[in-house]
């Protein structure tokens, strides 16, 4: 685990990875928990400004190098879909849903980030790789 940070209604994000590989890609994964007795269903500020008519996603997660005063936003295939996880709409109460977001990679000389997903806080985190 990398990193945990609370969101609002008593959910938690868990950052278990952070990986560079060599297509030029970093890979976040993680949890998201629901810690609380009633069931989430705030996730529509996850999918961020860009894919309103996409459903629900993580798609709205960024990394931010301060160094290089660079954003990185969740990449998009051809079809304009997001690589990150899609179809979350609901944290039930007590449980938990595994997620992923793909962004491209900031130069090999950067190994901190700032990861942020709406309403939660910012997590700092290493990459690996």
């Amino acid at each position: 685990m990398l990193a945990t940070v609370n969101g609002e209604s008593g959910i938690v994000m868990v950052i278990n990875s952070v990986a560079r590989d060599a297509g030029g890609f970093v890979t976040v994964n993680g949890q998201i928990k629901n810690s609380g007795d009633k069931d989430f269903n705030g996730t529509a500020a996850w999918r961020g400004n860009e894919l309103t008519g996409g459903g629900e996603s993580v798609a709205g997660a960024t990394l931010v190098d301060r160094v290089g005063k660079k954003r990185y936003y969740v990449l998009r295939d051809t079809e304009g879909r997001c690589l990150c996880t899609t179809g979350v709409s609901l944290v039930k109460a007590g449980g938990s849903i595994p997620f992923f977001a793909q962004f491209p990679a900031p130069p090999a000389d950067k190994s901190e980030v700032d990861f942020t997903l709406p309403t939660f806080a910012t997590a700092t985190i290493k990459i690996s790789g």
